[in-house]
């Protein structure tokens, strides 16, 4: 396969660790939130067996933050997810669909509540900033609304936890999931959660003091010497087979929250106000007509870079692929769909195209392990 560049630019931004990655030998980078995020270190399955055992510490810069502060920030926040906030708490991060008029997914970020009136959105890859500039400026919203220079390490995989306690304490692995507190290092203080997009536990750190935030990069590889630590990134084996969606990939604005599996998420039966939120009812009334799902397929190599469509026997479309690897643990192609009514059934069959050659597939429950 012919190889392609990602030019740099003031437009497409690098991060204050691309030097130090680039050192330590990352091969691909994709694009997301107009920075460079690292996509690759040699080998794929390397990398997912690597992570599955050991620790990673991976450079998530591009998951930007979008600061709402003042007065009327609760309102916007609650205004743009169709989660109820209305009893969230300092110091806590909740998965928050973001939805427009129609219901249909602008974002599917983590929201962390950092006071009454100052809440930051880790978004996804779509504009959200633009979005809530525009709910506020045309709902006259007394709010301050920002793109803070924060720059998040992930540090990520099951020895995470005892590397983070060597540099950090033992208070640090006390902290819940989805839970976040303030720890200092090198005199900065640094506001950590107990978070990652990876299913094997750890921790994101958002840095705000790019110096420090640099050298406890650097502690952090060093330190973790004796668990085997590597640089890494989101693992595209490790996050389909833990349904770790990715905006623009599995979802857009084209679905809605029900579609998604996100129901959970979506709060109808609650006082609080949301974009979307009459539409949403009609469509839980109504029910859905598709729906994404996990499907298996017979083959050894995919790259889904353009819609690659499911065909029953009938030779009809009955749903398209949106993400889909070869799974070490399964031995075959495995990938997140959305699946036509009625073909979202668990063992549906179906046929499809993989570079001019025809693969057998089954559909099956999310998430994969």
């Amino acid at each position: 396969m012919k190889k392609y560049f990602i030019s740099k630019s003031r437009r497409l931004r690098s991060t204050p660790y691309t030097s130090r990655i680039e050192k330590q030998g990352v091969s691909a980078y994709t694009v997301y939130n107009h920075m460079l995020l690292p996509a690759a270190f040699g080998s794929l399955e390397d990398s997912y067996h690597h992570l599955k055992q050991h620790v990673q510490i991976w450079d998530v810069a591009a998951e930007r933050q979008v600061e709402i502060s003042g007065k009327d920030s609760a309102k916007l926040v609650q205004l743009m997810t169709c989660r109820d906030l209305s009893k969230s708490k300092i110091g806590r991060c909740y998965y928050c669909p973001i939805v427009d008029d129609n219901g249909g997914l602008i974002n599917d970020p983590v929201i962390l509540k950092l006071d009454e009136e100052r809440w930051w959105i880790s978004i996804a890859d779509s504009d959200v900033i633009l979005f809530a500039k525009g709910l506020a400026i045309g709902n006259k919203f007394d709010v301050k609304i920002f793109e803070p220079n924060v720059d998040i390490l992930a540090v990520q995989g099951p020895k995470s936890f005892k590397l983070m306690e060597k540099i950090f304490g033992v208070k640090i692995t006390q902290m819940k999931f989805f839970g976040f507190d303030y720890f200092e290092f090198d005199g900065a203080k640094h506001l950590i959660a107990r978070s990652g997009w990876s299913k094997q536990g750890g921790y994101e750190i958002y840095v705000e003091h790019t110096k420090s935030g640099l050298a406890l990069y650097d502690k952090l590889f060093e330190v973790g010497k004796e668990f085997n630590v590597k640089a890494g990134c989101p693992n595209l084996i490790e996050r389909i087979e833990s349904a770790l969606l990715s905006y623009a990939n599995d979802i857009d604005n084209n679905d809605n929250p029900f579609e998604c599996g996100l129901d959970k998420y979506v709060n109808l039966d609650s006082n609080v106000n949301f974009l979307g939120k009459e539409k949403l009812k009609e469509v839980k009334k109504n029910g859905i007509t598709k729906k994404l799902m996990g499907v298996m397929i017979d083959a050894k190599e995919i790259n889904v870079s353009k819609s690659i469509y499911l065909i029953n026997e009938k030779n009809s479309k009955i749903g398209e692929l949106r993400s889909g690897v070869y799974s070490p643990h399964f031995k075959k192609v495995i990938g997140i769909a959305m699946l036509n009514k009625p073909y979202w059934e668990v063992s549906q069959t179906f046929k499809i195209s993989i570079n001019d050659s025809v693969f057998e597939g089954k559909v099956c429950d999310l998430p994969f392990i």
